[in-house]
C-alpha cells in the first residue's frame, strides 16, 4: 500500500520509521517531510496547512493511507477535508481535534464529566483575568487557550509575574490568537506523566507512559520548550497509577467526547500530574507527541499500520497493541539559544555514522534540511534531532543515548546532560 504522512518534525520521522517496518507498506510520501524523513520517504513540498494540494496529491498518487502527525492541521479540519474526498487519513476530525485546539473547551468537558485536573476560570478579557488575579492563590498557571506549540503555559510564582503573564498573553499577543483566550488554573505539584493511546471513538488501548522534560537546562531550569528529551517508561507510572487511570480519565475521555457528538478517531495524549491527591490531567493532546513519538514508537511490536487502520474502521476491539519489554530514552539536539533565538544553517556531521546502522539507535530529524547540493543536511530549527536508544532498561537506555550524542556535532549543538533524572530519584 501507499502511505501519506503529514509533517516535518522528529515526531513524523518516528511514525515514517515506524510505518516502514510494515510489510504491508511498498511505498511513503512525506508532505513535506525533513532530511532525515527523506532516507525513507518520498518528500514532496506541500505544507502541512495546504489542504486542497494535499488532497489533490492523494488522488494523484492513489495514497491508500495517510497519516497526520501536526496539530495545526488536524485542528484546522485536514482529516474532515480528506473524508470528503472519500480518502482514508488517520488523525481526529475538527470537531473531536478541539480536545487540544481548545483549552478552555477541554477544562469545561473534564469538569462536566468528572474528570481529575486543577481547578481552573477562563477569560477572554484582560481586564477580568486581572481582577482574578488579584485574590488567587499564588503560584499559579496561565494558560493560552489555543495552539502556541507547546510553549503557551506561563507559572508564576508571584502576582507581578501574573499581571505581567496576562499582558504578555492577552495584550501583546506573544502566540497570536492562542492566547485571545486564557485559561487560569491552581498550581499542581507532582511529577509529570504522559500517556499515549489510540482510540476508535469507542475502545481505548494505551500505548507505554513516557516522561519529558520541557525546561531548556538541567535541573528542570530555564524557559518551557517543546521537549527536550524523553524516557519510557515513565518511573513514576505505577500500577495504581494506571489502574486509578483507566477507571476514572482515560475511557471517560473517549465517552465524554462521544457523548458530545465529537467521537475522537485517533491518538489522544494524556498529559497527567501525579499530585498529592491523585492523578489529574494537566492537558490533552490530539496527537503523538513530540518527543514521545520517538520513545514509544521504538517499542511498539504491532504493526502500526494495522492498529490504525482498526482505529479508522471502529475495530480497535479487535486488535491487541503490543509494546516490549524493554526501555527508550531521547536527547534532543537544538541550536544554542533555542526556544528564543538561534542560528541555523550549519552543517551536521556524523549522521552517518556506524551506530545508527544499529536497530536499537535511531537520530530523528527535527529541525533539518539540505543544502543547495541535495546532500549536506543543515540544521533548519531550534530542535535538531532526537537521538533515541533502546536498553533493557532506562538505565541502559539513558547511557546509550548519550553514547550516540557524541557521534553528531554541527555548531552551537546544545542539550541537557539529565535527561531521565527520575531514573536516579525512584528507587
Amino acid at each position: 500500500m501507499k502511505v501519506l504522512v503529514i509533517g516535518s518534525g522528529g515526531r513524523e520521522h518516528a511514525i515514517c520509521t515506524a510505518v516502514a517496518k510494515s510489510p504491508r507498506v511498498e511505498k511513503i510520501y512525506a508532505a513535506p517531510g525533513n532530511a532525515g524523513i527523506a532516507q525513507l520517504a518520498e518528500c514532496v513540498p506541500i505544507g502541512a496547512m495546504e489542504f486542497d494540494k494535499l488532497v489533490a496529491f492523494a488522488k494523484e498518487k492513489s495514497i491508500d493511507f495517510t497519516i497526520v502527525g501536526m496539530d495545526d492541521p488536524l485542528v484546522g479540519g485536514v482529516v474532515d477535508e480528506f473524508e470528503k474526498a472519500g480518502l482514508k487519513v488517520f488523525g481526529p476530525r475538527k470537531n473531536a481535534a478541539i480536545l487540544e485546539g481548545s483549552k478552555a473547551f477541554s477544562k469545561d468537558l473534564m469538569k462536566k464529566y468528572g474528570i481529575p485536573t486543577a481547578a481552573y476560570e477562563t477569560f477572554d478579557d484582560p481586564e477580568k483575568a486581572l481582577e482574578y488575579l488579584k485574590t488567587a492563590k499564588i503560584p499559579i498557571v496561565l494558560k493560552a487557550s489555543g495552539l502556541a506549540l507547546g510553549k503557551g503555559v506561563l507559572i508564576c510564582e508571584t502576582r507581578e509575574e501574573a499581571f505581567e503573564g496576562v499582558k504578555t498573553l492577552m495584550e501583546d499577543k506573544k502566540f497570536g490568537e492562542a492566547g485571545d483566550t486564557i485559561v487560569i488554573e491552581e498550581f499542581m505539584t507532582g511529577p509529570e506523566v504522559s500517556v499515549l493511546s489510540y482510540t476508535d471513538g469507542k475502545t481505548i488501548q494505551l500505548m507505554s507512559s513516557a516522561m519529558d522534560h520541557k525546561r531548556a537546562g538541567d535541573g528542570d531550569t530555564g524557559l518551557n520548550t517543546g521537549g527536550m528529551g524523553n524516557i519510557s517508561p515513565s518511573p513514576y507510572y505505577t500500577k495504581e497509577v494506571d489502574e486509578f487511570c483507566k477507571e476514572h480519565i482515560y475511557q471517560k475521555t473517549v465517552d465524554a467526547m462521544a457523548a458530545e457528538g465529537r467521537p475522537f478517531v485517533g491518538v489522544i495524549f494524556f498529559g497527567l500530574m501525579l499530585t498529592p491527591d491523585g492523578p489529574k490531567v494537566l492537558e490533552y493532546n490530539c496527537r503523538f507527541g513530540d518527543p514521545e513519538a520517538q520513545v514509544v514508537l521504538p517499542r511498539q511490536k504491532t504493526d502500526i499500520i494495522d492498529v490504525m487502520e482498526h482505529c479508522v474502521d471502529g475495530t480497535l476491539d479487535q486488535i491487541k497493541v503490543e509494546f516490549e519489554d524493554n526501555a527508550a530514552c531521547c536527547v534532543i539536539l537544538a541550536s544554542d539559544g533555542y526556544p528564543v533565538k538561534y542560528d541555523k544553517g550549519f552543517p551536521i556531521t556524523g549522521l552517518d555514522d556506524p551506530i545508527f546502522d544499529n536497530k536499537n539507535y535511531f537520530c530523528f530529524h527535527s529541525g533539518t534540511k539540505f543544502a543547495d547540493d541535495g546532500k549536506t543536511v543543515l540544521t533548519n530549527g531550534g530542535r535538531v534531532l532526537g537521538v533515541t536508544a533502546l536498553g533493557k532498561d532506562l538505565k541502559e537506555a539513558r547511557a546509550k543515548a548519550y553514547e550516540a550524542t557524541e557521534h553528531v556535532s554541527f555548531q552551537n549543538k546544545y542539550m541537557r546532560h539529565d535527561i531521565g533524572h527520575a531514573i536516579d530519584e525512584v528507587r
